[in-house]
């Protein structure tokens, strides 16, 4: 599967800080983690946000690290 869009929500905004979830379907956590895998949302993403992420395999929190005009790479929360 991809990442769709409309499995995005926002569940708090404040002060320039988002937090999200996404439920990936049947994508697993390493899947949704790695590479550029939320690129489609990168004109909504910023550096700083938290996605909460339920994936076919568990869930995890991760943070935003990179967010510019192509590209969203994440991290986990540590």
């Amino acid at each position: 599967m991809a990442f769709a869009i409309r499995n995005l929500s926002v569940l708090a905004y404040a002060n320039g800080f988002t937090l999200w979830h996404y439920k990936s379907g049947k994508d697993r956590l390493d899947v949704v983690s790695g590479g550029n895998y939320l690129g489609d949302a990168c004109d909504m993403l910023t550096a700083g946000d938290l996605i909460m992420t339920t994936a076919a395999d568990g869930a995890r929190i991760l943070v935003v690290t990179v967010a510019d005009l192509e590209t969203v790479i994440t991290a986990p929360l540590s």
